[in-house]
């Protein structure tokens, strides 16, 4: 027997009646990315309105009685619940479905398979078999496989390219037979029925039984199918190609949304828009020739400001060398900086007996670090001067550099490499 679900797709709630009610746990992804079990109850109902996980389409959100259903999973001719509040058996429920994540299945994606106790045994979706059946239709490009993603579906087709010229024909064809109100229908037919034959599948499974669910669309395809879906084209609204990217093993992935996700995309790209044009200043058919203008003068600066840098350091690595504090630790603090400002100030100055303590960064944030000095001494130092200001790092001739999360605790290291050439002096 079909769900409800599946013999009205737009049914948004109904009551039923409990058959079970029984002890589970639900595998969930934890905040820390590892699977944690969530303890509750697979409720089992006499008929349902929630579509189970399985296939490729996602299970239907919902309640029982105000009681969120978190997952809908196919157990043989039965649909299992997972609740984390029990229900008794026997007792009448009321069931609604999230109707939103409904209808987004329906012009999105639709499992198909056969109604009995089987597993599914090919994919039908309602946006993605039109364009499917369109593009194989015009152009001959073989659908091999597609993928529901959270914001935006991927047709992969069996072709190492697809022209603008070629997207553009599909979707103008797709969307003039939604303009078509052309209806889909569903009809049950014997596993020996010869129209089974003419019917677009990958084949039953070895354990099928009893009879096949076929959905139609009217002159463009059919398909076995056991999932949720619209009754007529019109319900798709619009189909929106995105464009097109390489694939895996020559193949080409089409990039597509469909009815209210393309509303979605246009009321996130119209604010985008809105906001580009007040921060640019212009047009949004100028928008690309700003933002080029801006990317040219902020490469222009960057070049300027690298040049300045580096002048910079070879005079402050002059300064240093010839001041009156020269010797033993000298320390330099700059914020504004990279490695290679550091790298052209040890070179300036020359490793030497001298260590050199250089930072970048904010004073007491993170930022960069090298040290520079006698090769013996930088090796044993390095390690010790990222563990104090809690970074890492690596090093070798005389350079030690890295990263550095505490630049607070910069008093510290001058410490220690203060106390490091006291020592080594004593010794000598």
């Amino acid at each position: 027997m079909a769900f409800l679900c599946q013999r009205d797709s737009y049914a948004r709630e109904f009551v039923t009646t409990v058959v079970s009610c029984q002890p589970a746990e639900l595998q969930t992804d934890g905040s820390n990315g590892k699977k944690e079990a969530l303890s509750g109850f697979h409720v089992v109902l006499e008929d349902t309105l929630l579509f189970p996980e399985g296939g490729g389409q996602p299970d239907d959100h919902g309640t029982i009685n105000d009681i969120s259903v978190l997952r809908v999973t196919r157990r043989g001719a039965q649909a299992d619940h997972f609740t984390q509040t029990p229900l008794a058996p026997g007792s009448q429920v009321q069931v609604q479905v999230d109707w939103e994540r409904r209808f987004d299945h329906m012009q999105q994606h639709s499992e198909c398979c056969c109604i009995s106790d089987v597993k599914p045994c090919t994919l039908h979706v309602e946006g993605q078999h039109l364009i499917t059946a369109v593009a194989d239709s015009l152009f001959g490009l073989k659908t091999t496989s597609w993928e529901l993603g959270r914001l935006r579906s991927v047709i992969e087709l069996d072709s190492p390219s697809v022209t603008a010229e070629q997207v553009a024909t599909i979707e103008q064809s797709v969307n003039e037979k939604i303009r078509d109100r052309l209806p889909v229908s569903v009809q049950e037919l014997s596993l020996d029925d010869p129209e089974v034959e003419k019917v677009r599948g990958r084949g039953l499974p070895d354990d099928h039984a009893g009879p096949i669910r076929v959905v139609t669309i009217e002159g463009v395809d059919s398909n076995m199918c056991c999932g949720t879906h619209v009754n007529n084209l019109s319900d798709l609204q619009v189909i929106k190609i995105l464009g097109t990217e390489k694939g895996k093993k020559n193949k080409t992935n089409l990039i597509f949304l469909a009815g209210n996700r393309v509303l979605k995309w246009m009321e996130r790209s119209h604010g985008t828009e809105k906001a580009l044009t007040t921060l640019l200043k212009c047009g949004a058919e100028d928008h690309v020739e700003a933002v080029k203008k801006l990317q040219n003068s902020s490469k222009l600066l960057q070049k300027n400001n690298l040049n300045l840098l580096r002048d910079l350091a070879v005079h402050i690595a002059h300064c240093l060398r010839n001041s009156p504090d020269w010797g033993g630790v000298v320390v330099l603090h700059r914020k504004e900086g990279d490695s290679e400002f550091m790298n052209i100030i040890a070179n300036e100055i020359g490793s030497e007996e001298t260590l050199l303590f250089l930072t970048v960064g904010d004073e007491k944030g993170a930022g960069l670090f090298l040290l520079a000095g006698p090769a013996e001494a930088v090796e044993t130092l390095g390690p010790r001067v990222a563990e104090v200001l809690e970074g890492k790092g690596a090093g070798k001739k005389g350079r030690f550099q890295g990263k550095a999360t505490k630049m607070s605790r910069r008093a510290e290291v001058q410490a220690l490499l203060q106390d490091y050439v006291s020592t080594q002096s004593a010794e000598e």
